[in-house]
């Protein structure tokens, strides 16, 4: 159990120290990771050093949630978690997994995409259930990784050698293609510990209204952009009223769920002037696809969905005019392995609040995410649109 009401639904214990002995993979798994130039107790920093046989029941019986679960557990390790799953993921072993080794894992993929197909799961009366489980957990977490604007997206690392200049380049690359000017009303969706409007405000002169579905966020991003024109709100983006000049989401649309895209986009069109402008940024997965990922949803993001590129562009036609659209995922590897060197570093002050396992937890997040960027499935995505008056010719900007 965790030292703070994490609510997580593992059921397993924390874990212990890892034995020295290593565990025999069954043949059929072993050349399946071979695939992947990956090797069970192989001794790359990329392989799997397996300690207990039960680990590779789990990922027979569950595929990537067992992978993930059986690390929380201490029954792996790997020296390189990122470029074992990147390597995974390249060599598309879990759907190989899937396809050939266990009706179970069909079974489950079945049951995500009806989830996904048959229900809403971010509905209202379910979009602060993120903000509780995840961005609630504490902010001592949030204030250790990441860097003092409190950015928790993907940084900007193009002329950048260190995560605060890539954050920073990133806010700024944000009100540039924004082209934020002095007086302008900005609305911030999902605007997290109010990094971006600080910025856009003491940068641009703007006046910002942001919103975030978590009270921990709410409260720091209060305190620290008290004085400056901006208003930070505690609801869910359905909820909004009024009229901006130019509309900003970093990092909030993951959460928005395929259901409500449409109603997403056009709360935006219906709160954003006819003249103005509306950058989204977020992660998007290279194919569409009904399902998510177990481990991820049950631990980390529960109800979120990566948006693909047709389901996008569907969701918006008829509302705006796409301007640009910028992919710079590669970006997002790098930013998560900033991340995990911070928290890593910051671990023997914040193991006094939280156990062992939560480490292997954030580790094993941190890690895989990076791997699933190396990889080239998850991208990054800065989209910009326009309304139906916009007075001129848009350029855009890298």
């Amino acid at each position: 159990m965790l030292l703070r009401d994490r609510n997580h639904p593992d059921g397993f214990q924390s874990a212990s120290p890892a034995p020295a002995a290593r565990a025999a993979p069954p043949s059929a798994l072993a050349d399946l990771v071979a695939l992947a130039d990956v090797r069970f107790n192989g001794d790359r920093a990329w392989d799997m050093q397996v300690y207990d046989a039960n680990a590779y029941q789990r990922i027979l019986h569950s595929g990537s949630l067992g992978l993930g679960e059986g690390f929380m557990a201490g029954e792996w390790e790997a020296e390189r978690i990122d470029e074992l799953i990147s390597r995974l993921l390249r060599a598309d072993i879990d759907n190989r997994l899937e396809h050939s080794l266990r009706l179970r894992l069909i079974v489950t993929a079945i049951g995500s995409y009806l989830r996904n197909l048959l229900s809403n799961r971010q509905t209202r009366r379910r979009a602060h259930v993120v903000g509780e489980r995840h961005y609630d957990i504490g902010n001592d977490i949030y204030r250790a990784m990441l860097d003092p604007t409190l950015s928790y997206s993907c940084a900007y690392w193009a002329g950048a050698d260190n995560l605060a200049d890539a954050q920073i380049a990133k806010l700024d690359l944000i009100c540039r293609k924004l082209q934020l000017q002095p007086g302008e009303t900005l609305l911030d969706i999902g605007c997290g510990w109010g990094g971006l409007a600080e910025y856009a405000a003491r940068n641009y002169g703007v006046r910002v209204t942001g919103i975030t579905v978590s009270k921990e966020q709410a409260a720091l991003a209060r305190e620290r952009l008290a004085g400056l024109p901006v208003e930070i709100e505690i609801m869910d983006y359905r909820a909004l009223q009024g009229r901006f000049d130019k509309v900003v989401s970093v990092g909030m649309f993951e959460h928005v769920g395929p259901k409500n895209y449409r109603t997403y986009f056009g709360k935006v069109r219906e709160l954003m002037s006819p003249s103005g402008l509306f950058l989204l940024h977020t992660i998007g997965e290279f194919q569409t696809t009904t399902r998510d990922d177990p481990w991820i949803d049950r631990y980390i993001f529960p109800n979120g969905k990566l948006p693909s590129a047709r389901r996008v562009t569907k969701a918006f036609e008829g509302l705006f005019t796409l301007q640009d659209w910028h992919n710079f995922g590669p970006d997002y590897d790098l930013t998560l392995m900033a991340w995990w060197a911070n928290f890593d570093r910051a671990w023997g002050e914040l193991r006094h609040a939280y156990d062992e396992r939560f480490y292997r937890m954030w580790k094993y997040y941190l890690q895989c995410c990076a791997g699933f960027f190396r990889s080239g499935r998850g991208q990054l995505w800065q989209m910009v649109f326009s309304g139906s008056e916009l007075a001129e010719t848009y350029r855009s900007l890298r």
